[in-house]
C-alpha cells in the first residue's frame, strides 16, 4: 500500500514508458536521467542517450527503469565489443570521455564531501590498451531456466548473466571458464541457490600473473566441492598453465564473496608476480592491485608525491601484501606497515625477504589501534602513506595522522567519495591539497583510483 501511496503522489506507475537523456552515471554505472526533476537510474545508458524506457522499480527519492527503446544515440556512444554491456558498465562509452568523467567524478566529490571549489586536478592517466587487465576475476555461478551460468550479474541485480569470455580479464581465464564449464556439466554440478539454500557452487575465482599462469579458487556453499578430482584432471590437462587449485568454503549468505576458509587441492601454495623489478608472493586471499600495468604508475606517483629522501621514516597504513611499503623501501630509512589481516602480514614479511628488503616493520593489527599505539609510543614518521578500503580512514587513523604531523601525506584511494571525507579532515587540522591524480585503474567501468598529495601547512597560515 505504501508504495502505491508514493507512484499516486510521484504521478508515476510502474510500467510507464517514459522519454528521457542520460546526464551522468551513478557509482555503479547506471546511467541517470530526470523526469519532472525526479531522478531515474537506467542500466546500459551512456551520457548522451535519448532513450524511451520502462519504469520496473519505484522508491521514495528514485525510480529504476529498463530501455526499452534507444531514439537517439549519444554521439560518444561507441559499439566496442560485441558483448553483454550488463557486465561491463562503461563498454560502450567513448574511452576519452570516461577519463573526463572520473576527473569530473573526482572534482564534485572534493566539492561536495571535502568543500573544495576551484581545485586543480590532473588529468586522468589512461591505459594504453584498456583491455584484458584484470588479474583477479570472482565469477558469479547461478541458475537461469535450469541451466547452470557462469558470468557477472546483471547491472542492478543477482541475476548472472551467462558468458562465453570477457574483455577484461585474460584469455587464460575464457579458458579455465570453458573447462569448469564442461566440468559442470559432466558431473551435474548443481550452483548454488540463495533463496532455497540449496546446491553446491557459489563462485569462481581465478587468479593470473604476468607468466600468464593461474590458480583457481572454487566456493562453495558447501564444506565439501564435489567431484574435485575430476576437476583436477580435466584443469591440468587442458589449461597447463593452471599452477595451482583451491576450495574456498563460504556459507555466508551475504557479501564478500570468499570465506574464511581456504583448501588447497593441487599446485602451488601462492602465485609469483611482479610490479616493477619487486617480486610478490600471491596467496589465494591477498589484496593485491587488479590492474599490473596502471598499479605501477600509481605506485611511481607515490614515490613522486612522497619525495622520499635517506633519512625519511614513513608509515604506509592498510599496507597488504606490502607493495606499497617494497615499492618505497629503498628511498627511505625505515618502513612501518600496519594491516589487519595477517595472513596478508605473513605474505609481505615474506615478500620483504624475497626482495631482499630489511628496512621495513610488517605490524598486524587495526590501522584504527595499532597505528595511534605506535605514535604514542614514540614511534616518529615524518611522511604517511594510506592505502584504505572503500570504507576509507577511521576517524582515529586520521586523528593520530594529525597528532603525529607529518610534513607528507599521500592518500591512495579507489573511492572518491570517503577520500573526500577524509581530506576534508585533514584540511580542517592544517593540511593543503598540493596535487590530485586519477589513475585509470579499471577501464569501462565507474570505479575511479585517485592519489592525492597533501602538505601541512599550519593552522595559522591556513587560516
Amino acid at each position: 500500500m505504501h508504495g502505491v501511496v508514493w507512484e499516486a503522489k510521484m504521478g508515476f506507475n510502474i510500467g510507464d514508458i517514459l522519454q528521457g537523456e542520460i546526464l551522468d552515471f551513478t557509482h555503479e554505472g547506471n546511467g541517470v536521467l530526470k523526469v519532472n526533476n525526479f531522478t531515474f537510474f537506467i542500466p546500459n545508458g551512456v551520457i548522451g542517450d535519448k532513450v524511451e524506457f520502462k519504469i520496473t522499480e519505484l522508491k521514495k527519492n528514485f525510480g529504476i527503469g529498463s530501455i526499452v527503446n534507444l531514439i537517439e544515440p549519444s554521439k560518444d556512444r561507441v559499439i566496442d565489443m560485441d558483448i553483454e554491456s550488463g557486465e561491463i558498465p562503461l563498454i560502450n562509452y567513448d574511452y576519452k570521455k570516461q577519463l573526463e568523467w572520473k576527473k569530473h567524478k573526482v572534482e564534485m566529490d572534493l566539492m561536495k564531501f571535502a568543500g573544495l571549489s576551484n581545485i586543480n586536478i590532473n588529468d586522468t592517466i589512461a591505459m594504453d590498451n584498456p583491455y584484458r587487465y584484470r588479474n583477479h576475476t570472482q565469477i558469479p555461478v547461478g541458475n537461469k531456466n535450469g541451466k547452470t551460468v557462469i558470468g557477472f550479474y546483471a547491472k542492478g541485480s543477482h541475476d548472472v548473466v551467462d558468458m562465453r569470455d570477457s574483455i577484461l580479464q585474460p584469455e587464460i581465464a575464457d579458458e579455465i571458464l570453458n573447462v569448469i564449464r564442461e566440468w559442470i556439466n559432466k558431473c551435474n554440478i548443481k550452483p548454488y541457490d540463495s533463496k532455497s539454500n540449496k546446491g553446491e557452487l557459489k563462485h569462481i575465482g581465478i587468479r593470473t600473473n604476468i607468466d600468464n599462469q593461474a590458480m583457481v579458487i572454487m566456493v562453495t556453499a558447501t564444506d565439501y566441492l564435489p567431484k574435485s578430482d575430476e576437476l583436477i584432471k580435466m584443469l591440468k590437462s587442458e589449461v597447463k598453465e593452471v599452477i595451482s587449485i583451491y576450495h574456498n568454503i563460504n556459507n555466508m549468505k551475504s557479501a564478500p564473496t570468499y570465506g574464511r576458509k581456504y583448501i588447497k587441492l593441487y599446485g602451488e601454495d601462492r602465485l609469483i608476480d611482479y610490479l616493477g623489478k619487486f617480486k610478490f608472493k600471491i596467496s589465494p586471499n591477498s589484496f593485491f592491485q587488479v590492474n599490473r600495468t596502471q598499479a605501477e604508475i600509481l605506485y611511481d606517483k607515490a614515490i613522486e608525491f612522497l619525495d622520499l629522501h635517506s633519512e625519511d621514516e614513513v608509515f604506509d597504513i592498510y599496507c597488504g601484501i606490502g607493495t606499497i611499503s617494497l615499492y618505497i623501501a629503498n628511498k627511505a630509512k625505515k618502513v612501518y606497515g600496519i594491516e589487519s589481516v595477517k595472513s596478508a602480514i605473513d605474505d609481505a614479511k615474506e615478500n620483504a625477504m624475497l626482495n631482499n628488503i630489511d628496512n621495513v616493520e610488517f605490524i598486524v593489527g587495526k590501522a584504527e589501534e595499532v597505528f595511534p599505539k605506535l605514535t604514542n609510543e614514540g614511534v616518529r614518521g615524518n611522511k604517511v602513506v594510506v592505502d584504505p578500503p572503500r570504507k576509507g580512514c577511521e576517524k582515529e587513523v586520521l586523528e593520530a595522522i594529525v597528532k603525529l604531523n607529518p610534513e607528507r601525506v599521500v592518500y591512495v584511494s579507489c573511492n572518491p567519495t570517503t577520500m573526500a571525507r577524509d581530506v576534508k579532515y585533514l584540511l580542517d587540522n592544517g593540511y593543503e591539497i598540493k596535487e590530485v591524480q586519477p589513475v585509470d585503474m579499471f577501464p569501462h567501468t565507474s570505479n575511479v583510483e585517485s592519489i592525492i598529495l597533501m602538505t601541512y601547512c599550519g593552522l595559522e597560515e591556513k587560516e
